[in-house]
Protein backbone atom coordinates (compact mmCIF):
# COMPACT_ATOMS: atom_id res chain seq x y z
CA UNK A 1 0.00 0.00 0.00
CA UNK A 2 1.37 3.40 -0.88
CA UNK A 3 2.34 5.98 1.73
CA UNK A 4 -0.48 8.20 0.51
CA UNK A 5 -3.06 5.45 0.90
CA UNK A 6 -1.72 4.59 4.37
CA UNK A 7 -1.98 8.25 5.36
CA UNK A 8 -5.53 8.60 4.02
CA UNK A 9 -6.64 5.37 5.71
CA UNK A 10 -5.19 6.54 9.04
CA UNK A 11 -6.95 9.88 8.67
CA UNK A 12 -10.25 8.15 7.91
CA UNK A 13 -9.94 5.85 10.94
CA UNK A 14 -8.92 8.57 13.41
CA UNK A 15 -12.39 10.09 13.87
CA UNK A 16 -14.16 6.77 13.79
CA UNK A 17 -11.97 5.41 16.60
CA UNK A 18 -13.06 8.26 18.87
CA UNK A 19 -16.71 7.46 18.18
CA UNK A 20 -16.08 3.73 18.66
CA UNK A 21 -14.37 4.30 22.02
CA UNK A 22 -17.11 6.63 23.26
CA UNK A 23 -19.75 4.09 22.23
CA UNK A 24 -18.30 1.51 24.62
CA UNK A 25 -18.00 3.68 27.72
CA UNK A 26 -21.58 3.91 28.96
CA UNK A 27 -20.33 1.42 31.58
CA UNK A 28 -16.89 1.70 33.19
CA UNK A 29 -14.11 -0.04 31.27
CA UNK A 30 -10.36 -0.22 31.72
CA UNK A 31 -8.01 -0.06 28.76
CA UNK A 32 -7.56 -3.75 28.04
CA UNK A 33 -11.26 -4.55 28.45
CA UNK A 34 -12.01 -1.74 26.01
CA UNK A 35 -9.54 -3.17 23.48
CA UNK A 36 -11.29 -6.54 23.77
CA UNK A 37 -14.78 -5.04 23.35
CA UNK A 38 -13.72 -3.15 20.25
CA UNK A 39 -11.99 -6.20 18.75
CA UNK A 40 -15.19 -8.25 19.19
CA UNK A 41 -16.81 -5.72 16.85
CA UNK A 42 -13.95 -5.95 14.37
CA UNK A 43 -12.30 -2.67 15.38
CA UNK A 44 -8.62 -3.12 16.05
CA UNK A 45 -6.97 -0.44 18.16
CA UNK A 46 -3.43 -0.56 19.41
CA UNK A 47 -2.86 0.27 23.07
CA UNK A 48 -0.37 2.94 22.00
CA UNK A 49 -3.30 4.63 20.24
CA UNK A 50 -5.95 3.92 22.86
CA UNK A 51 -4.31 5.29 26.00
CA UNK A 52 -3.42 8.71 24.57
CA UNK A 53 -6.97 8.89 23.16
CA UNK A 54 -8.47 8.09 26.58
CA UNK A 55 -6.29 10.74 28.24
CA UNK A 56 -7.30 13.32 25.62
CA UNK A 57 -11.01 12.52 26.01
CA UNK A 58 -10.67 12.79 29.79
CA UNK A 59 -8.89 16.14 29.46
CA UNK A 60 -11.75 17.31 27.20
CA UNK A 61 -14.11 16.28 30.04
CA UNK A 62 -15.89 13.68 27.93
CA UNK A 63 -14.75 10.90 30.28
CA UNK A 64 -14.24 10.55 33.98
CA UNK A 65 -11.97 7.97 35.50
CA UNK A 66 -11.41 6.18 38.78
CA UNK A 67 -8.65 3.90 39.98
CA UNK A 68 -9.63 0.47 41.31
CA UNK A 69 -6.96 -0.67 43.74
CA UNK A 70 -8.90 -3.59 45.25
CA UNK A 71 -7.04 -6.17 43.16
CA UNK A 72 -3.31 -6.88 43.03
CA UNK A 73 -2.97 -4.82 39.86
CA UNK A 74 -4.54 -1.33 40.01
CA UNK A 75 -6.74 -0.48 37.04
CA UNK A 76 -7.97 2.86 35.82
CA UNK A 77 -11.60 2.69 34.73
CA UNK A 78 -13.07 5.18 32.28
CA UNK A 79 -16.73 6.06 31.78
CA UNK A 80 -18.63 8.74 29.87
CA UNK A 81 -19.28 11.91 31.84
CA UNK A 82 -22.69 13.57 31.51
CA UNK A 83 -21.11 15.96 29.00
CA UNK A 84 -19.55 12.96 27.23
CA UNK A 85 -22.97 11.32 26.91
CA UNK A 86 -24.36 14.46 25.25
CA UNK A 87 -21.39 14.74 22.90
CA UNK A 88 -21.55 11.03 22.05
CA UNK A 89 -25.25 11.22 21.15
CA UNK A 90 -24.60 14.25 18.93
CA UNK A 91 -21.62 12.58 17.23
CA UNK A 92 -23.59 9.37 16.77
CA UNK A 93 -26.42 11.25 15.06
CA UNK A 94 -23.94 13.11 12.85
CA UNK A 95 -22.14 9.84 11.98
CA UNK A 96 -25.41 8.15 11.02
CA UNK A 97 -26.40 11.11 8.82
CA UNK A 98 -22.98 11.36 7.17
CA UNK A 99 -22.73 7.60 6.72
CA UNK A 100 -26.12 7.49 5.01
CA UNK A 101 -25.19 10.38 2.70
CA UNK A 102 -21.81 8.89 1.87
CA UNK A 103 -23.37 5.50 1.21
CA UNK A 104 -25.71 7.09 -1.31
CA UNK A 105 -22.79 8.86 -3.00
CA UNK A 106 -20.75 5.67 -3.20
CA UNK A 107 -23.72 3.70 -4.51
CA UNK A 108 -24.20 6.37 -7.18
CA UNK A 109 -20.53 6.09 -8.14
CA UNK A 110 -20.90 2.33 -8.56
CA UNK A 111 -24.00 2.74 -10.72
CA UNK A 112 -22.18 5.33 -12.86
CA UNK A 113 -19.25 2.97 -13.25
CA UNK A 114 -16.93 5.52 -11.66
CA UNK A 115 -15.88 3.49 -8.63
Amino acid sequence: MSDLLNSLTTELRRGTLTLAVLSQLSKPQYGYSLVQLLEKSGIVIDQSTLYPLLRRLEKQELLSSIWDTTESRPRKYYVLSDYGKEVFETLKTEWEKTSKELSLLLKGAEEDGTD
